[in-house]
């Protein structure tokens, strides 16, 4: 299968944190879809970050794509090139170390086969070329489109198969939500607060690195982390100190009421009030990022699942 590679630009920055949801009704619920009825409106950071003739190209060519929200482009043109104003090379001519090239940093055979299946329509170069604007966001919302996005199917799946890694999907949505007004309607998730998301940031960063009991990360000269560990070390970033085990985490509080929606940043813990064995990091859209157990690495998971013993989340505060 073809992929795209891809420039890192460094850590995005963002205000809010949203992992798209392996299941197509959180996905779909969450970003909405690509028609002018259902697609989200832009958030004054995006009207603030975004140069308008991008901002419209990402709203034309995600209605191409029933179910993919013009966000998530926007998401991808802002982490691969800074909508194109990136001067590393490929951005403009020529190709990066991988062989990437353009506003949406496409390999050119990637995108020559998707304008294929997906031609571009008029308003863009003759032939169509990656490097320009119009011609890259709408054959991206093409990639996208047939890997996974189209009705909200796999939004997740989607943008993984555009990079293949964790790390770029969570940025990738991380800054679409950023980019999105938050929906009037209840079921989406709350906004985060700038500790909660310095400390979802700094959770990101650590994907990959190994479960280690009693792991405080390389801060602490450790090669990893546990679960509260963690979770104790992304909000000391932020300035709020948690106690050290889940249990303690938990204890702290303030707890989320049930029927409130989570917050990126919110912990979540299982087990039951007095008996707490694991805590993650809530991201958004029914993910989270947690140190599982032995032999696996600090990943994103979903924070529910059948039969689990989720015992509620808490908020930290200063």
């Amino acid at each position: 299968m073809l992929k795209l590679a891809t420039t890192v630009l460094g850590a995005a920055v963002a205000l809010i944190v949203l992992v798209a949801a392996a299941v197509s009704g959180v996905a779909s619920a969450i970003f909405g879809g690509g028609g002018s009825v259902t697609a989200s409106q832009p958030s004054q950071a995006a009207l603030a970050d975004i140069p308008g003739d991008y901002l419209a190209l990402y709203r034309q060519a995600a209605t191409t794509c029933p179910g993919l929200d013009w966000s998530i482009l926007a998401g991808v043109g802002k982490i691969e090139t800074n909508h194109g104003r990136s001067n590393l090379p490929g951005v403009h001519n020529g190709a990066n170390y991988a062989g990437a090239g353009g506003p949406m940093q496409f390999l050119q055979s990637t995108f020559d086969s998707v304008v294929a299946r997906h031609p571009i329509p008029p308003g863009g170069g003759n032939p169509p070329s990656r490097y320009n604007p119009h011609d890259a966001i709408y054959a991206a919302a093409g990639y996208l489109c047939e890997s996974g996005a189209r009705d909200g199917r796999d939004i997740y799946g989607a943008i993984l198969t555009y990079n293949h890694a964790d790390w770029y999907v969570s940025q990738v949505l991380n800054q679409a939500a950023q980019y999105k007004q938050a929906a009037a309607s209840s079921g989406s998730d709350a906004p985060a607060t700038p500790p909660a998301q310095q400390a979802v940031n700094y959770a990101q960063g650590q994907l990959g690195l190994p479960y280690v009991w009693g792991g405080n990360g390389p801060d602490h000269g450790h090669e990893g982390f546990d679960c509260s560990g963690l979770t104790m070390a992304a909000y000391q970033t932020a300035g709020i100190n948690l106690p050290r085990t889940a249990q303690e985490q938990y204890n702290a509080g303030p707890q989320v009421s049930k029927d409130a929606p989570l917050a990126p940043g919110d912990l979540v813990f299982y087990g039951t009030p007095g008996n707490i064995h694991h805590v993650g990091i809530y991201i958004g859209a029914g993910k989270m990022i947690n140190a599982p157990d032995f032999g696996q690495p600090v990943k994103v998971d979903d924070y529910r699942w059948k039969g689990d013993d989720y015992a509620g989340a808490s908020r930290p505060r200063p």
